[in-house]
C-alpha cells in the first residue's frame, strides 16, 4: 500500500487524531472493552460511524454496527440500500471515507494491504451463487484456498482436510464431481466447505438463499446455524429473505439509503417503534409469529453438554 510521503503513514489513514489500536500480527486477542470508545465486550466486529462516498454520491451514511461473537447477524434492506458496499467494508475490500472498523478490537482501516491480508484470513466468504470454478472438481474447488495460502501443507494433509470437511457437510463421495453435476443445495455446501478451509472466525454469507426453492432455502438456514454451532464462528448474513431472517438471526439490522434505521432481534423490528421497519417486514408478506427459529444452541451455552 502506498504511503503518504509527508508523514510515512499508510495512504487513507484517518486524520482525525483517533489512534488505531492494533493487535500483534497473527493475534486474535480481544482488546479490553473500554480501551476503545463504543466497543462492547462481546463485539467481534464493531463498525463505528462509517461513511463511504463514491465521487459526490454518499452510499454509507454513518453506519454503526455491533456484531457479536458467535452469533448470527443478518443485514437486510432493499435494492440500493448499501448492503453490498457494507459487506465489502466488513471483509476489508473497501476502506471507508470516514469512520472505523474493528475486528477483534483491531482497527483495520489504517492497515496496509499486507496487514489486511492477515485480517482477511479471519473471514470465510460464501458467495451468492457459490461462485464455484466450473472447470474444477468439487475437491479442487474446496482445496483452492489451501493451495493458495497453506503452501507448506502436504498433498495428503490437503486431501485429508478437504475430505473431512466434505464429509462433515454431507458431501461424502462427491469430491470428483463437477459443479454442473450438483444441486443448488449441494453447491452451497461446497461453497461453505471452501470458506471453512482456512479455519476462519467469521463466515460472511451474501444472499445465501437467493434463487433457491423454499425447501432448499430452509436447508441453507439450517446449514448456517449448524455451522455456527459446530465451528463456533460468527455469522454475518446479507439477505432480503425475511423468512430466513426470522429463522436464523440473533440480531437484524435494517439498512435504508445507507443508514441503519432499526436494529435488534427480528421481533423488535417487526413490532417495534420504527414504522419504516414494520412496513418493510409487512411488505415482505412474512408473518413473524408463524416462523419458527432454527433449533440451535444459545451462543452463551455453546460448549456445554446437550
Amino acid at each position: 500500500m502506498a504511503e503518504d510521503g509527508k508523514n510515512g503513514k499508510p495512504a487513507g489513514a484517518p486524520a482525525n487524531g483517533k489512534p488505531p489500536v492494533s493487535a500483534p500480527s497473527g493475534s486474535s486477542a480481544v482488546v479490553r472493552a473500554g480501551a476503545i470508545p463504543g466497543l462492547l465486550p462481546d463485539d467481534h466486529i464493531f463498525v463505528d460511524n462509517v461513511t463511504k462516498s463514491f465521487g459526490s454520491t454518499q452510499v454509507l451514511k454513518g453506519v454503526t454496527l455491533h456484531l457479536k461473537r458467535r452469533e448470527t447477524a443478518v443485514i437486510i434492506g432493499g435494492s440500493g440500500a448499501g448492503k453490498t458496499t457494507l459487506l465489502r467494508h466488513l471483509i476489508a475490500l473497501e476502506k471507508p471515507s470516514t469512520g472505523h472498523i474493528y475486528v477483534d478490537g483491531e482497527d483495520i482501516v489504517p492497515l496496509s494491504e499486507y496487514q489486511l491480508n492477515r485480517v482477511r484470513q479471519k473471514f470465510g466468504m460464501v458467495f451468492q451463487y457459490a461462485a464455484l470454478l466450473d472447470s474444477l472438481t468439487v475437491f479442487d474447488n474446496v482445496a483452492f484456498p489451501l493451495r493458495e495460502h497453506r503452501k507448506s501443507m502436504s498433498r495428503k494433509e490437503v486431501r485429508d482436510k478437504v475430505c473431512t470437511m466434505l464429509n462433515i457437510l454431507g458431501l461424502e463421495n462427491k469430491e470428483d464431481r463437477m459443479p454442473s453435476q450438483l444441486s443448488g443445495g449441494q453447491r452451497k455446501r461446497v461453497g461453505l466447505a471452501r470458506a471453512l478451509m482456512l479455519d476462519p472466525q467469521i463466515i460472511v454469507y451474501d444472499e445465501p438463499t437467493s434463487g433457491l426453492d423454499p425447501l432448499t432455502s430452509r436447508m441453507v438456514d439450517d446449514l448456517i446455524e449448524e455451522t455456527r454451532d459446530r465451528f463456533h464462528v460468527t455469522s454475518v448474513v446479507i439477505s432480503h429473505d425475511m423468512t430466513s431472517t426470522f429463522r436464523i438471526a440473533h440480531q437484524a439490522f435494517l439498512l435504508v439509503e445507507g443508514k441503519v434505521i432499526a436494529q435488534g432481534k427480528p421481533d423488535d423490528l417487526a413490532y417495534g417503534d420504527v414504522e419504516a421497519a414494520r412496513k418493510f417486514i409487512a411488505a415482505s408478506g412474512v408473518a413473524p409469529d408463524r416462523v419458527s427459529r432454527v433449533d440451535g444452541l444459545d451462543p452463551a451455552k455453546e460448549g456445554e453438554p446437550t
